[in-house]
């Protein structure tokens, strides 16, 4: 019979809706069991594409006499980590409190009233089923013992950022001298030779590279160019664009490469990965003219709108590494296979592919050698080495890959994870936006634009304003946390800049109005003051053992990183000095932090990176305001905000402002500062450079 999970819309939960186990959501209906029945509590924490969450299930969660264990002595609640990132914080926290490396699946057990007392991550079955009798002993002849750690590590979990960071108010010191501390920090950690960092398995962290290309940005400013950091940032971006990690045949990158040369992917495609890797790509490609970066974006939200977006215009979660029950079986070809579909290409195809006779990679169950398709050479390299011009080069590509896509199309497909979050669309809008700053491809702003309205029509809720974090099946659900409101304003930020309609602005605006009311920390610490930084959850969200808040930035950067960032941008855009001075608080506040682990600070670092100098406040008025943004737009340079009319407008920058002699006009400003107007780019990069 299928258990509680049944009712729920997660295809994660779903997926385990008829294990034998008595699962329950998260909830006060399993929360109160726990207490009437006076038994602990197994929250298993994991997330639809996780492989070895697949693993266990297999081995243990499906399997009728393991199941018989744990519901007998044992309340157990499945959590979907995407849906939930509140719970899943806590309690990830505490394991790693208890000194146990985190990771998913994340198996915490809990006393009846939440608090949590043992915690790990996968187990196989023999070892799984052990550690329940042992849980199960504990509980029943040492309570008193686990009680008293459990209070131990819920009072861990409650300490202030000032009591656990040592964190305190310091006016931010915006300076160059800041800046080089902050880059030796990360740089000193860089795979100068296969890019990333220095360890396997390797992510892509797109907040470590943009923060580079900023200080490298402030470095040519300077006139002190650091070619190093460029580099840094150019060799990672070209080695995962050609490495495994990357699909090769239909675009969109893997969550990571299990080894440190981006040649073997855990194979799943998470939608938070690849919308900041648009980002981040089109960046690079305003600065370096990359065709490889171009090529990648064009590629990677075709691959995003073929596979992940939804009828209604939102984007779902994730690709699973599965299919079949293997894992990378989708993606991979065997020889054989590749002689067959490729015929007399198969040859150079396999040079450029690095593919060999027995199979690059691990073989499958059948003990056939498996390639997985990844590069080490440029086109221009190959196609010289071979004789043909670049143009020759592409039309094979182009031929191969087709008929190649033709036969993995016919495949079974990776599980599709189709709910839809609303932090991980603000991340993609964002892309498109940026992409199409860069690029001005209108069909990325085409999706940009169906993007915003779907967030805006069916994540918020028009009674409150309030934001949703999770919709499926036209059903939103789960109060939003501040990483929602975060990556959406950001990309409304982008957006407006973009088509400088001001219904967006207006909406970011409003969203933050929302985060300053709902989400601020009220307690005034007597040495310390008033804490600048956010909660994690809204206040009229679920109350859990802990309200947390998030500081450091990992895969996604941290919510309070890119609050800190829209209230910036907002102020400028604005005229909000109270946005400015939020801010300065929080990066001065998170200053020391960073300066000691700048590597796992990286968007707060970029941020020190934007204001070693002042942000120019572009306003452009007049009929070729379009033009002039496009153009504007096409070169990097990071620290500015745009803004600007064809008529007329009452935003701060705008106002009393108009064409020149019936130009188009440029007004540059620094600190509210104005320079005289200009009617054209050359005129705007002679003044901001």
């Amino acid at each position: 019979m299928p258990n509680q999970l049944q009712y729920e819309t997660s295809p994660y939960l779903l997926q385990h809706a008829e294990n034998p186990v008595d699962w329950y959501p998260w909830g006060e209906e399993a929360l109160t069991k726990a207490l009437e029945e006076d038994k602990p509590i197994l929250v298993s924490i994991g997330y639809s594409a996780c492989h070895w969450c697949h693993v266990m299930e297999r081995e243990s969660f499906e399997i009728e006499s393991v199941a018989q264990v744990m519901n007998d002595h044992f309340v157990c609640i499945k959590v979907d980590r995407e849906e939930r990132p509140d719970v899943d914080a806590i309690y990830m926290d505490s394991v790693q409190a208890m000194g146990v490396q985190g990771g998913w699946p994340l198996n915490v057990f809990l006393m009846p009233d939440a608090k949590p007392f043992y915690g790990l991550t996968y187990m196989p079955q023999k070892n799984w089923v052990n550690l329940l009798y042992s849980i199960q002993a504990a509980f029943a002849e040492h309570r008193a013992d686990l009680a008293q750690s459990a209070e131990g590590f819920a009072r861990e979990l409650n300490l202030t950022d000032a009591e656990r960071y040592g964190l305190s108010q310091n006016e931010p010191l915006f300076s160059a001298e800041t800046l080089d501390v902050l880059y030796r920090k990360v740089a000193v950690k860089a795979d100068d030779e296969k890019g990333g960092m220095r360890r396997a398995p390797k992510f892509p962290m797109p907040s470590v590279w943009r923060f580079l290309l900023r200080y490298y940005d402030v470095t040519v400013a300077s006139g002190v160019e650091n070619e190093a950091a460029l580099h840094q940032v150019k060799i990672t971006l070209d080695r995962m664009a050609l490495g495994g990690i990357y699909d090769q045949l239909g675009g969109g990158f893997a969550r990571y490469s299990t080894d440190a040369d981006w040649f073997a992917p855990h194979f799943e495609k998470m939608l938070y990965d690849n919308g900041q890797l648009l980002t981040l790509y089109a960046e690079a490609y305003s600065l370096t003219r990359s065709p490889l970066y171009k090529h990648v974006i064009y590629q990677t939200i075709n691959f995003c709108q073929r596979e992940l977006l939804s009828p209604e215009g939102g984007f779902y979660s994730a690709l699973d590494a599965d299919s079949e029950g293997v894992e990378g079986k989708f993606y991979t070809f065997t020889t054989p296979e590749l002689k067959e579909i490729l015929g007399i290409d198969f040859d150079w195809f396999a040079e450029l592919y690095s593919i060999t006779e027995a199979g690059n990679w691990e073989p499958d169950h059948e003990g056939h050698g498996l390639n997985i398709l990844h590069r080490t050479e440029s086109d221009d390299s190959f196609a010289e080495r071979m004789g043909w011009s670049p143009a020759d080069l592409n039309v094979r590509l182009d031929a191969t890959h087709t008929r190649l896509l033709r036969v993995r199309n016919e495949r079974i497909r990776p599980g599709l994870d189709d709910k839809i979050l609303c932090s991980w669309n603000g991340l993609m809008l964002k892309g498109l936006a940026t992409a199409y700053r860069v690029f001005g491809e209108p069909e990325f702003l085409t999706l940009a634009l169906r993007l915003a309205f779907f967030l805006m029509k069916k994540m918020r809720d028009n009674r409150n304003g309030r934001l949703w974090h999770s919709y499926k099946l036209g059903r939103a659900r789960q109060t939003g946390f501040l990483d929602d409101y975060a990556a959406v304003i950001d990309g409304l930020l982008a957006l407006y800049q973009a088509t400088f309609t001001e219904s967006w602005l207006t909406e970011a605006d409003q969203l933050m109005q929302y985060v300053l009311t709902n989400f601020t920390d009220d307690h005034v610490d007597e040495l310390t003051g008033a804490d600048p930084m956010f909660f994690f959850t809204d206040k009229n969200g679920e109350e859990l053992i802990a309200r947390r808040k998030e500081l450091f930035d990992n895969v996604i950067p941290s919510s309070n990183s890119m609050m800190a960032e829209n209230l910036h941008a907002l102020s400028l855009l604005l005229d909000r000095p109270d946005y400015a001075e939020r801010a300065d608080q929080m990066l001065g506040r998170v200053q020391p932090m960073v300066q000691q682990n700048a590597d796992y600070l990286t968007n707060w670092a970029s941020q020190f990176a934007l204001r070693a100098r002042p942000t120019a406040e572009i306003a452009i008025v007049g009929p070729d305001a379009e033009q002039f943004r496009a153009e504007i737009d096409a070169e990097f340079y990071p620290n500015k905000v745009l803004c600007g009319t064809t008529d007329k407008s009452e935003l701060p920058l705008l106002q009393q402002r108009g064409p020149v002699e019936g130009q188009t006009a440029i007004y540059v400003c620094y600190n509210r500062a104005c320079q005289l107007p200009v009617t054209s780019v050359a005129d705007v990069w002679r003044l901001v450079r």
